[in-house]
This record gives structure tokens, sequence and C-alpha cells, in this order.
């Protein structure tokens, strides 16, 4: 029997078709049940009669309980006040009648829902969560197949750190040791002599022990590096991404935005405005002038990110940090030697970081003496130094974090919700 995705329902008014999927609730008046189904592409309102059923089905389908998975045969009709479609039920059989579930509806504390995560994504806020996710990843993928770049992928074993060792996991690796992949970015960077424009999506690791909104242990970041650019040409290619992508968020997913209860005046602000700009010398004068006590060379805090953003109502790019607290192989401004050449993008509404970025330093001396002066040995990046060597062209790249963008895109309050299954300095399981 073919089955109708719920979907679809809206082009089978009239007309009997066949779902399968889960009660995910239920109620009853009399002598008619209605069932609140859920298929995975959809929600609708089965509603069974006493006087269309058997007598021993009607008896069956008091046994019902949440979660049981279940098929039905019935007549699509509209409901007379929404835009939603129900099945009026000429039959049904039951797959399984599930278990008291844990879930019930009522408050349940965020220790106890991820403790049972695993079921917890069946629930129409997490479902839709994940939908908007799988939005963003393929109009990532999109976006740059349509703008000339191709997928590289990079390992996830690594021999040294692309920043800092000591936010990495090192793993034993036969006779010696490596470490779980914080970044793509350098094996990224050899791609670009033979493909111009690369990109790479994946899961990254970091060690560092936070315990912040914005941190998970695990977490998947898209990588992107290209030849013959500047970091005027690497914001606006950034910019155009991250817009592209709310672009196609506001248009595939009303349904679960609405779900979500997501106020998407800033989204579409994003959309209709260029995204601002500030060097880190502004943002820190606007931050100091909110009240924060951040000093003239430090990085910005969470804190920090959360406040600036609250008074813009699109993201912001912030510009040439202090080169002594960024990594090693970014490019130093030409006017200021003491600032980078690069940039974070901020996301409005108080979330913060989802986009770092910079040149990258091209020539071959300078790359090897800023290893050293951030305590790193030349020999662990004797490839990467390599590079330099032959052809060696002016370079940049970005890389953003997806569950950074889904967090605010959803309008979440916390990171974790935002993956199917977090890695938490404090979660392993489920």
């Amino acid at each position: 029997m073919t089955l109708t995705l719920i979907k679809n329902m809206a082009e089978k008014i009239g007309q009997e078709i066949t779902i399968a999927g889960w009660v995910y609730n239920f109620r009853s008046s009399g002598k008619i049940m209605f069932w609140q189904i859920r298929d995975g592409s959809g929600f609708t309102q089965a509603i069974l009669s006493a006087t269309d059923l058997k007598e021993e089905q009607w008896k069956l389908a008091e046994s019902i309980t949440m979660e049981s998975s279940v098929q039905i045969t019935g007549q699509v009709t509209k409901h007379p006040k929404k835009e939603e479609y129900e099945l009026a039920v000429k039959d049904f059989k039951i797959f399984q009648i599930a278990e008291d579930y844990p879930i019930a509806k009522k408050d349940h504390g965020i220790d106890f829902l991820m403790d049972n995560r695993h079921l917890w994504l069946r629930s129409p806020s997490q479902w839709a969560i994940q939908r908007i996710r799988n939005t963003l990843i393929l109009a990532t993928y999109d976006w740059f197949r349509n703008n000339d770049f191709i997928k590289i992928d990079s390992p996830v074993l690594t021999p040294s750190a692309g920043e800092n060792t000591t936010e990495l996991f090192k793993v034993k690796y036969f006779d010696t040791e490596a470490y779980l992949s914080q970044t793509g970015q350098l094996y990224l960077e050899a791609a670009i002599a033979a493909h111009g424009r690369v990109f790479d999506f994946g899961p990254t690791f970091r060690a560092e022990k936070s315990k912040t909104r914005r941190h998970l242990t695990e977490f998947w970041m898209m990588d992107a590096e290209m030849a013959f650019t500047d970091l005027t040409g690497n914001l606006a290619i950034q910019e155009s991404l991250i817009k592209f992508m709310i672009k196609a968020v506001l248009e595939k997913n009303v349904a679960e935005l609405a779900i979500l209860e997501r106020n998407v005046t800033v989204l579409q602000s994003s959309l209709e405005k260029p995204f601002y700009r500030l060097t880190h010398k502004q943002a820190v004068a606007k931050l100091q002038e909110l009240g924060s006590d951040i000093k003239d060379n430090e990085d910005l805090g969470g804190d920090d990110e959360t406040l600036l953003t609250k008074i813009y109502d699109a993201p912001i790019f912030v510009t040439n940090y202090p080169a002594a607290i960024k990594a090693f192989y970014m490019k130093r401004n030409a006017e200021d030697p003491t600032r980078a050449e690069c940039a974070d993008l901020l996301a409005p509404e108080g979330y913060g970081e989802i986009i770092g970025g910079s040149q990258r330093e091209e020539n071959y001396d300078t790359l090897r003496k800023r290893i050293i002066e951030f305590g790193l040995k030349p020999e662990d990046y004797d490839w990467y130094l390599n590079l330099r060597k032959y052809g060696s062209v002016p370079h940049g790249g970005f890389g953003f974090g997806l569950e950074r963008i889904v967090t605010w895109v959803c309008g979440l309050s916390h990171v974790r919700e935002s993956i199917p299954f977090a890695r938490t300095i404090y979660r392993l399981k489920p």
C-alpha cells in the first residue's frame, strides 16, 4: 500500500489516503476520539468515530497510548477555521502500543530532558529545531556549489594543533600521539592551489572546560578558504553566505519557526541591510560606554558579545583584533602591525560570535617567525610552511559553528538544543 506523507495532505482533500506515524497526543469525547499524529514530515489530527469503526476496532482504539505507532486510512478534510488538514478515519492498525511515555505533558527539568534526549527529539519544538538545522546545512552546500567552491574533506586525526594544543583531545595513534581536529583550516589551505575555492563541513572537537551556553565539546564546523582574496572580499563572501542561509529558513521553515514562536523581525532585517562593521577599537569603546570593564587589548568575552549585540538589529563584523590574542597564521595589518587582518561575525540579539575569519600569512619567513613567537615548533608545521614555497598567494578564509547559527536562527537560550546529541564537559550520554 502506498503511504502519503502528512505534509502532502493538502493535495489530497476529499481523497482516501493512508498515513503511518506516531500518536504523540490523544483525547476522546464520548464516541469521538482525536489522535494527534506525527510522521516526520508534519503533524495532523485523525478523527475516529465509534459509528464508523467496528466494535473491536473501537475497543482497540481505546487502548492507545502516547507514542504508539499506527497506520491509518481515511478521508482528508480541511479544518473549517485553519490551514490544517485532518483525517476522518475509516480503518487503522497498530504497530505497537507504547509503554508509559516518560516525557509527559508537564514541565521537566533540562537535566531530565537531556538524559532522555533520544525521546525528547520527538517533541514539536525539537522537531522544528532539527528541521531548521537541516535547511541551514543544505543552504550552505547550495551556496558553495553556486559560487565555485568544492568540498575537500579534512582529516579528523591531526599531528599538530591548528591553534592551541591545550584545547585539543589527545589520542594514542599507534606508537605516537595525535589530536582530534579543532579545525580543517590548515588542510584546506593546501587545497586552494589546486582548486582556488574550497570548503569542508564536519565534526570538530574542543577540550576546553567551558560551561557557557555557547560551548559544546563536539560540534559541526564549516571551514572555507579562498585564493587571491583580501579581508574585504572575505567578509563579502561571509555576508552573502549567511544571508542566503537565513533566506532559505524564512522561505522553507515557516511552520517550524511558528512552532518555536520565533520572532523573525531581526532575521528579516539581516537580509535587508548590510551587516554592521566595527573595528576592535570601536567595539571596545562602545562596550566601555555600555558599562563593560573590557581593556583596550583584550578579547571580547561572551558577556561583552552579548552586551554589544543586543543593541544591533543585524549581524556585526568586528575587525582587526590585537594580533597577540589571535592565532599564529593570521596576517598582520599593514598600517598597524599590532593588529591582525581578521574579523569575527557576531549575531544580534545577544547571540555573539558565529564566524571567525582572517587573511592568512602567505610569506614563509614571516609565518615561521610567528610559529616560534607563539611557542610552537616549526617542525610540527613543516608541511604547512612548505605551502609557502611553491606559488604562495594572498589568501584568506573563515569558519562558522553550525550550532551557534542554529541557536540564533531558532532563538534558543542554549546551544545544547541545536545539535541532536550534545557533548559537553558534563555529558557523554545518551
